[in-house]
């Protein structure tokens, strides 16, 4: 199968593309600049930015499936000139329609947790607007909503460090938002399976990991991996939401108020779908083992009240 990866030089996409090579397909990877991407000798690499069907329309004939990687991070405020409608709505407009031009039938669209068009989070609403557009064409769809990704290159324990100090540190909330991360190394050989297996066309999958933690719970187990302890001290959401509104965002959160609405939802699953790829929750690997920090339940949390 010939397979294009949109973002296939993202920590994730890049996983995949060397999946799919080894696998014995012919594989393309598509971004705004593949150049220093870490790929395999035999996965191809093309340039073009989905917000601009014009750029991407030349990449997209002579496949038979396209996967849609391209996204900003949920975590961080956007970069200068971009915002979550037009990359994820509108790049993904743009795949569809070039796709539904050019004969390419199958389509692996990577959403989110809680896609929904009526969101008060821009990167949720856009990913559910996005969605929409995907079930609405005329391609052989898959869509696949993982949880939060960690991995050799992820963004996810980086992102602890950058919202804490250890030994003791304040979180909004007091760090109580619950994730259910899951390894890349667990979530690329089902995806893999989902774009080119078409027994799961037509399918919508959320994908997660084998234990649920708080942000406090890893950020513990982040700092425990280094040696290092840490206290949190719980900062009140309200504060955190007025702080991130105010012209000067609070200085040790390297995120605005869309990250901090995110903060009051919790990014986990009602029904983990990793077993329609054949997979048990039993068999994934969790955040601590991953970190070297043995345990099969998060740490405790120590709060101290504010």
């Amino acid at each position: 199968m010939k397979v294009l990866v949109a973002g296939g030089t993202g920590f994730i996409g890049t996983n995949l593309c060397t999946a799919l090579h080894e696998r014995g397909h012919d594989v393309t990877a598509l971004s705004r600049d593949p150049s220093g991407a870490d790929l395999p000798a035999g996965v191809d690499r093309t340039m073009g930015d989905v917000s601009s069907f014009d750029s991407i329309a030349d990449a997209v004939p002579g496949h038979d499936a396209i996967v849609n990687f391209v996204s900003l991070s949920p975590l961080y405020q956007p970069p200068d000139g971009l915002d979550h409608e037009t990359v994820h709505l509108g790049g993904t407009e743009n795949l569809v329609r070039a796709a539904e031009e050019h004969g390419v039938d199958r389509l692996l669209q990577i959403s989110a947790l809680g896609a929904d068009t009526d969101s008060e989070i821009d990167y949720i609403r856009a990913k559910g607007m996005a969605e929409r557009v995907v079930r609405e064409s005329s391609l052989e769809w898959t869509i696949v909503r993982p949880s939060v990704v960690f991995g050799d290159g992820a963004e996810f324990v980086e992102f602890t460090k950058q919202v804490t100090t250890p030994y003791v540190t304040g979180l909004p909330g007091g760090g109580e938002t619950q994730f259910q991360p899951i390894w890349v190394g667990d979530l690329v050989p089902m995806l893999a399976d989902a774009v080119t297996d078409e027994s799961h066309v037509g399918e919508t999958y959320e994908l997660a990991g084998p234990q649920i933690v708080t942000l406090a719970d890893a950020t513990k187990l982040a700092y425990e991996a280094e040696g290092k302890s840490v206290t949190i001290l719980p900062i009140p959401m309200a504060v955190t939401k007025l702080g991130l509104s105010a012209i000067d965002p609070v200085p040790f959160l390297p995120f605005g108020a869309d990250q901090a609405r995110s903060l009051e939802s919790n990014n986990t699953v009602v029904t983990n779908d990793v077993d329609a790829f054949g997979v048990s929750e039993d068999e994934l690997t969790t955040f601590g083992s991953y970190l070297g920090v043995r345990r099969d339940r998060p740490p405790s949390s120590q709060q101290t009240s504010a």
